[in-house]
Order: structure tokens, then sequence, then C-alpha cells
């Protein structure tokens, strides 16, 4: 049973002998420190007898040392070696002076943070390969199992991503891109009008809305929507040491938790960029008819002459860019979360704005390419 830490103090030939008895530790403190620090101060020359201590920590330790003041002295303390010992580490550490170091400021401190900044972009690089070099050998196994034992790929969380990741996306990607149909439509209406040339306002919506505005407005909504599900889903278990408990049970995170994410959004990407093309022409068909009074057979003729197919297949040929780099930095940001919430919301944060950064790169490299293939 802990006895409470208590004191006396005698006198002995004009000097004060404080004597310690009890168990002084953390738990048993209370209010003696305040009260020996009170009656050291009051005696000019004590020693101090803690023989009979029962039981001395370090928050004893400090008590005591910070009661005897800075007069403190090893040699007036009575003790047993190994609570002589622990008085003697812990007066050593409060006699040490913090040193407080400067920050960096001025131009001194840009280096720095240009510094800090390159590592980590070096740190992340690395972790991306590793994270990519990870994700092609899980891809290479699934597809050996795709022909020999298709039982073995989850299928049934393939198609549950699917519908809650992409298909449940269809409403919010069918009103954005119609508003941005209809934006395009009527910005062409007003500018081409001052040089007579109305009736291309068809052309600039068409080239417009399939080429690019499909497949860039479905994967800015889904690095917003997806990417940070999949990143706030993986962090959430990487906190609770789920992603831990999966590893130690033989389960491979990769093929449990991001394949499905990655095999999710190839599947529902090309079909959310068809419905965004739909909505954005129908969009730019309604201002066409309702600003220019050109019908609708009118439209999707010209559309048809002088537009064509091929501007279509060259959004859609970037869906399945975009859904790998929508997955792969939504899932590897949910697998970087740390222990705590604050890591959680930086590393969700920061899948939507890689998401979203690589997409406009990715687009503009695409845009490159088609135009040197003249496209």
């Amino acid at each position: 049973m802990e006895k409470p830490a208590e004191f006396s103090v005698r006198d002995e030939g004009g000097r004060a002998i404080v004597s310690l008895v009890g168990d002084w530790t953390a738990n048993t403190l209370g209010e003696a420190p305040s009260r020996l620090a009170q009656a050291m101060r009051s005696h000019s020359d004590f020693s101090v007898d803690i023989r009979k201590v029962r039981r001395l920590d370090t928050a004893g330790a400090f008590a005591l040392v910070r009661a005897a003041g800075p007069t403190f002295d090893l040699k007036t303390v009575l003790a047993r070696p190994q609570n002589e010992r622990l008085l003697e580490l812990v007066g050593a550490a409060v006699r040490v002076k913090p040193v407080l170091a400067n920050p960096p400021r001025g131009f001194h401190e840009l280096t720095v943070r240009i510094g800090k900044g390159v590592v980590n972009v070096a740190y992340e690089w690395i972790d991306t390969l590793a994270f990519l070099g990870h994700l092609l050998v899980v891809v290479a196994r699934t597809a050996v199992f795709l022909f020999t034992d298709p039982k073995r790929i989850r299928w049934a969380a393939i198609f549950s991503l699917a519908e809650r990741a992409g298909l449940d996306a269809i409403p919010i990607v069918a009103v954005t891109s119609f508003f941005i149909g209809a934006v395009v439509g009527l910005l062409g209406a007003n500018m081409l009008s001052q040089f007579g040339a109305e009736v291309f306002a068809v052309e600039l919506i068409g080239i417009a809305v399939l080429r690019e505005f499909n497949i860039i407005i479905t994967a800015v909504l889904l690095a917003g929507r997806s990417a940070s599900s999949f990143a706030a889903e993986l962090g959430s278990m990487k906190m609770n040491q789920e992603i831990d408990a999966m590893q130690v049970m033989g389960v491979d995170p990769f093929e449990a938790l991001v394949l499905p994410r990655f095999l999710a959004l190839l599947l529902t990407i090309p079909l959310l960029t068809f419905v965004a093309t739909l909505a954005g022409l129908f969009g730019g068909m309604v201002v066409v008819w309702s600003v220019l009074h050109l019908g609708p057979t009118f439209f999707l003729q010209r559309i048809v002459d002088n537009v064509g197919a091929v501007h279509f297949w060259v959004g859609l040929s970037k869906a399945p860019v975009m859904a790998m780099v929508i997955a792969g930095i939504g899932c590897r940001q949910g697998l970087e979360v740390g222990g705590d919430v604050e890591s959680l919301g930086r590393r969700v944060t920061a899948s939507v704005v890689h998401a979203i950064f690589a997409i406009i790169m990715i687009d503009a490299a695409f845009a490159l390419l088609f135009m040197k293939l003249n496209v």
C-alpha cells in the first residue's frame, strides 16, 4: 500500500536535518513539495536524510531538487546508493540550460524552406515509385488470377466501389457538364456574333465539349469526390491499425484495398465521360436553340458533319490515364496517414490538390501530343 510523502525537520547543533519518509512518487506527492520548499527556504544550513523513503521516482527526486534550490549539493544528502544515483541524474538534468537556437530569417529562412521542399519532393518521388512498383506487381498477379483462379479476384468490392465512386456521381457530372456546355455556347454566340459567324458556335461547342471539357470536368469532380474518399477510407483504416492487422493475417492491402479502387474507376470513368459529353452537348444545344434560334436538327447535323467522332475518341482516350492517376493519388495518400487526425486531414487535402494538379498537367501533355500527331 502506498504511503503519502511526508517529512520532518529537526535541529542538530544549529543545522537543520530534513528527514523524508513515505513514498515520494508522482502518485503520492500531493502538497508535500511546496511545504518542503517553504521549510527549506526558512533554513540557510540544512542536510537531507532520505534513507527512510520507501520509494523514490523522478517526480519525487525533482521535487526535492527544486525545493533545495540552486544551492542543492548531493554531499548534504543521506541516501541509499540507488536513490543517490537518481538524485545525481535529476540534479544534472535540472542544471542543464536549454540552448535556444535563433530561427533563420530573411534569405537564410528562404534557402532553408527551399531545401526542405526539395528534400520532401525527393522523398515523395521515391515513395511514389515504391507505391507504383507494388501496384504493378499486384496487377500482374491479378491478371494471372483472371485466367487461373477468377474467384480470388474481389469482384464484389470492385462493383460496389464502381457504383459508389462512379455511378453515384452521374447526376453531379451531368449537371456540371450541362452548364459548362451552356457557358461555352453563350461565349461562342456572343463573340462570334461580332463577325457574323454565329453558326460556328456549334463547332466551338462540339470541339470544346468532346475533346476537353467532358473528361476534364469528370476527372476534376472525381478528384474531389473519389480521391478524397479513398484517402479518408484508407487513412481511417491506417489509424485504426486495420491495415497492419491485414498484413499480420497475410492479406496484401494493395490487393484487397488499392486494386479494387483502381479497377472501379477504370470501369466508371469512360461511362461518366460519355454522360458528360451528352450533357455538355445538350447544354450547348439549348443555348444555340434559344439564343441563335438554330434548331436541334441543325445543331446535331453540324456536329456530325464538321466535328465528327475523332474529337470524342481523343477525349475518351484520356479517361483510363485520369482514372489511374486519381485512384493512385487517393490510395497512396491514404496509406501515408499517420496515427493522428491532423495527419488524416492533411493527407485528404493533399489527395485532392495533387489529383487536380496532375489532371491539368496530364491534359496539357495530351494536348501537346495530339498537336504533334496532328489529331
